[in-house]
């Protein structure tokens, strides 16, 4: 897995899943671009069931602007929202 580099344009991956998840539903499918790398960290989505964790994964930290994640935002243009995002969840927008 190589990592992604800041300022990149991601789209999240949105899916149906029954188990643990750290991505909100009102992220999926969104667009927002890489602010920062956190570093590789072990996944909580398998650790929530008693897994390893492995292999680490690079986990993000995205920007979106509100405008674009909620329909009637009445606040201004430029405010955005931070979400940290594991690798698995996200796609290059150019790979969409």
């Amino acid at each position: 897995m190589s990592r992604l580099p800041d300022g990149a344009r991601v789209q999240v991956k949105s899916r149906l899943v029954e188990t643990h998840t750290r991505v909100p539903m009102y992220i999926q499918g969104k667009t927002g671009v890489i602010e920062r790398c956190c570093g590789p960290y072990r996944n909580p989505e398998t650790l929530a069931y008693g897994k390893d964790g492995l292999p680490k994964e690079f986990l993000y930290r995205v920007r979106f602007f509100q405008s674009e994640l909620w329909e009637d935002y009445k606040g201004n243009s430029s405010d955005t929202a931070d979400v940290e995002i594991y690798h698995h969840w996200l796609s290059l927008e150019s790979e969409c």
